[in-house]
């Protein structure tokens, strides 16, 4: 009997297949702007800008993964459409040279471009502007010689031409340039909204949770506010435990060999893509600092560094167990934090990551 997979066309079976290997990051990333979540104001001006197509240059800037190259791209998407995409739109990201040479040489050939006629289908489902968009994605990594050529070439061709910047940190782009655009702060994605999102991937994918919301909120817990990192963790969780619920016609493919689903995805799972210690882990080094007896300090954190964990992230969690206890004082309170910003520094500049963990763990049992 011939399959339903092989009863399709070759075309879409190809792109089914392609689909099935990509990444969740890129395979659920926002379409339009009304996909993009958490980030109201952003959309709904640059949904205006769509109506009069009279597009300024922008600069995009705020967290990792808070929809900044999402929102640029849907956006050019909506405007150029798939035909005219390709020769409209420029992008240029942090990995691509770009130094004061390519500015003067690529961005500017590209800028100076006359801008190519669309089709007359094109005009019917899309604005097509009269311009070309170049994306400069994490322009805070350009040299102040680049970024003073290029706002040359903002002035020179704006009539054919709009940029996009983008960065994460704002006071890293000139003035000059600054000035030029029309900024938009993208903030890191409210619980509510980015919730929502990953239950719509979750459903999508028929990923079999052990207790949806509890799991999926510490999925966010543990990426900080960042959604591509949080799709990371739960694609990666997901793979690591086959952990797919029975599809609706029975397919096999979301199973291992023998036909079997995986156990379902819990918070421990969560904890241990992400490189995070359990609580009960955190409670033991905790009690065991507070009661400074200095050879089960020592094993504690010697079994710690045996385990593979971070210094960085158990210092992290060092950080919230001590400093948001209601029960120490706020002098004891600066003293930890002192020492934590201290072996924040060090591990920063590449010290050994064991003796400063046993250090900051002895100096906070000095000061409790």
């Amino acid at each position: 009997m011939t399959s339903v997979l092989g009863s399709k066309p070759k075309h879409e079976q190809y792109d089914e297949e392609r689909l099935k290997h990509t990444p969740w990051v890129e395979k659920y990333r926002p379409r339009n702007l009304d996909d993009v979540a958490s980030q109201d104001h952003a959309v709904t001006v640059l949904k205006k800008t769509i109506q009069t197509a009279n597009l300024p240059h922008m600069l995009f800037y705020g967290p990792p993964g808070t929809g900044k190259t999402s929102t640029i791209l849907a956006l050019a998407k909506q405007l150029y459409g798939p035909n005219l995409y390709k020769s409209r739109v420029l992008e240029l990201n942090a990995s691509d040279e770009r130094g004061i040479s390519i500015v003067r040489q690529k961005i500017k050939n590209f800028a100076r471009l006359i801008v190519s006629t669309p089709t007359k289908d094109d005009l019917e489902h899309y604005p097509c502007p009269p311009y070309k968009i170049i994306i400069l994605d994490e322009a805070d990594s350009m040299t102040n010689d680049a970024q003073s050529a290029l706002r040359r070439t903002m002035e020179n061709y704006s009539s054919v031409t709009r940029f996009c910047l983008i960065c994460n940190y704002i006071t890293r782009i000139i003035d000059p340039l600054a000035s030029r655009c029309s900024k938009f702060r993208f903030k890191s994605l409210n619980n509510e909204n980015a919730l929502g999102r990953l239950k719509y991937i979750a459903d999508k994918e028929n990923i079999n949770l052990s207790s949806t919301e509890p799991v999926l909120e510490q999925v966010l817990k543990v990426s900080g506010g960042d959604l591509r990192k949080a799709i990371t963790y739960l694609q990666s969780a997901t793979k690591l435990h086959n952990s797919y619920r029975d599809g609706a016609d029975g397919d096999v493919d979301m199973a291992d060999e023998n036909g079997t689903k995986g156990p379902a995805i819990t918070i421990n799972s969560i904890e241990e893509i992400a490189g995070i210690l359990s609580q009960d882990d955190i409670d033991k080094l905790v009690t065991t600092v507070k009661s400074k007896a200095l050879s089960s300090i020592i094993a504690v954190v010697n079994e710690i560094m045996l385990q593979g964990w971070s210094a960085q992230q158990v210092c992290d969690q060092l950080h919230d167990a001590f400093i948001l206890d209601d029960s120490l004082e706020s002098k004891v309170k600066n003293s930890i934090a002192q020492e934590l910003f201290e072996t924040d520094r060090k591990l920063n500049n590449g010290t050994d990551e064991h003796i400063q963990l046993l250090n900051l763990c002895l100096q906070i049992a000095n000061s409790l």
